[in-house]
């Protein structure tokens, strides 16, 4: 039942539960064999909260499948940024690694409204910072595509759940592709929704745009059946948008076609690995068999270095001061250098940031009269060395920061578009490549079609869940 069960979609689990021909409680068992099973040999769900989640789903199981709400019992995973309350929620910190919150996060509360049932906490670097999930509470999470090689992150615990079954749906959360890169390295998918789609608690900035939540599947219609139940208003959150009725499920499935979509290898600002643009061109490519016009662009994202690394250490100084103050000697470096960098700031360079980030704003809505979509790398290498904490160099390029790799991911952050990471191919190495798909701000209907349209031309070319593989 195990085996038959995790190898299933989340929408064929949804389409059980509403029969009831499986509970939320079967799914819980086979979940929690499946943890004993294989987590082991990844780290990737380092919290379980079974009790609290068996309580829930027999309340759950007390009331008619319609009536618990979209996702109707499903498991989900949250990322350990994220309190659940009663539930270890440590920010990959030592700092926090014995904190047990009374409240959740709104986040929490709206999924678990909507019929979620939360099991687990997934791995995080500290407080989400490095594309790599390593800290000092829970260690390393593994590639389950080769072990030896870094899962990415900051949702690199949900990706690898994902990719080996210990998960049908989970919560990612991205300032800098924290979804998108982990979505990538581990051949699933993971969406960076636009600002204010998914309302979370507030905490040091109440209006920042930076770090999005969104939602990570095996596919683009499971990503989009949880999108459903993470999307609507919430008063906690002041930039929460409402929500306006699209069910994103039925827009992923409408048919909608772009007709014109632009691909570019490196945005114009990035060196990227000659395998993974190679790989990433072909897939892009598969669309003009079905009759859409792919054509080699991209918006003038020239300022994204200098603007991000400025607008992400405001955000680490203004959130993070207190914890340098009073305890510097339980932080990573990478963290530490990021609460400075902010800490140094001038006025003059906050405004330039912000006018350069309104600019290419505006040239990227120009962009997207002329093309529905934009494609490109998720990441601009394979994965590397799980003992790297971070990415040096690539294509002969050595990096200034642990940041700067991540260009291809944070100019899009910068612009506040919707962008989505699904699997585009393997390298010769047999390592998962994703393929970025942007859209214009508020389109994520548009970008889910368009997601599906290139994931039926690619015909699934990476299947999961997988058992994880050992490498060297």
């Amino acid at each position: 039942m195990t085996d038959e069960l995790i190898k299933k979609t989340a929408c064929e689990i949804i389409d059980l539960l509403m029969t009831g021909e499986v509970t939320p409680t079967d799914l819980l068992d086979a979940l929690e064999t499946r943890i004993s099973e294989v987590d082991p040999a990844v780290n990737a769900l380092p919290t379980l909260c079974f009790d609290r989640a068996r309580q829930r789903a027999e309340a759950a199981q007390s009331i008619l499948p319609k009536e618990r709400g979209s996702l109707a019992g499903l498991p989900v995973p949250i990322k350990d940024l994220t309190d659940v309350a009663g539930v270890r929620s440590t920010q990959g910190s030592p700092i926090f690694k014995d904190t047990v919150p009374e409240t959740s996060d709104i986040l929490v509360d709206h999924l678990e409204r909507n019929g979620a049932i939360v099991y687990a906490k997934s791995n995080t670097p500290e407080f989400g910072a490095g594309a790599n999930t390593f800290n000092e509470v829970f260690g390393r999470t593994l590639n389950p595509w080769n072990t030896s090689r870094s899962a990415a992150g900051s949702s690199g615990g949900a990706a690898v759940s994902l990719a080996t079954g210990m998960a049908w749906l989970a919560h990612g959360s991205d300032m800098g592709g924290s979804l998108r890169n982990p979505a990538s390295f581990c051949g699933v998918c993971g969406m960076r929704p636009s600002p204010g789609r998914v309302a979370t608690s507030r905490g040091a900035k109440v209006d920042s745009t930076l770090g999005q939540d969104g939602p990570m599947a095996r596919n683009v219609e499971d990503l989009a059946l949880l999108f459903d139940a993470m999307v609507g208003e919430e008063a906690a959150d002041p930039t929460s948008l409402p929500h306006d009725g699209t069910s994103y499920l039925d827009a992923a499935r409408s048919g909608w076609r772009p007709g014109r979509v632009a691909i570019s290898r490196d945005l114009g600002i990035t060196p990227v690995d000659p395998e993974v643009a190679a790989i990433v061109e072909a897939a892009a490519r598969r669309l003009e068999q079905a009759g859409i016009t792919i054509e080699e662009a991209h918006p003038d994202l020239s300022e994204a270095h200098d603007c991000f690394q400025v607008l992400r250490a405001l955000s680490f100084a203004t959130s993070m001061k207190p914890l340098l103050d009073a305890h510097r000697d339980l932080l990573k470096p990478e963290v530490i250098w990021n609460i400075e960098q902010g800490l140094i700031l001038k006025t003059e360079d906050i405004v330039r940031a912000e006018h350069q980030r309104t600019a290419m704003f505006h040239r990227t809505l120009e962009f997207f009269k002329t093309y529905d979509l934009l494609l490109c790398p998720a990441t601009i290498v394979p994965p590397f060395p799980v003992e790297h904490r971070y990415v040096e160099e690539c294509n002969g390029q050595r990096f200034d920061n642990y940041i700067e790799w991540l260009a291809i991911v944070y100019a899009i952050t910068n612009v506040c578009c919707p962008a989505i990471s699904i699997p585009a191919g393997f390298t010769t190495d047999t390592l998962p490549v994703g393929i970025q798909m942007v859209a214009p701000p508020r389109a994520e209907g548009r970008l889910l079609s368009g997601a599906l349209l290139l994931e039926s031309t690619l015909d699934m070319v990476i299947r999961t869940p997988i058992d994880p593989r050992p490498g060297s």
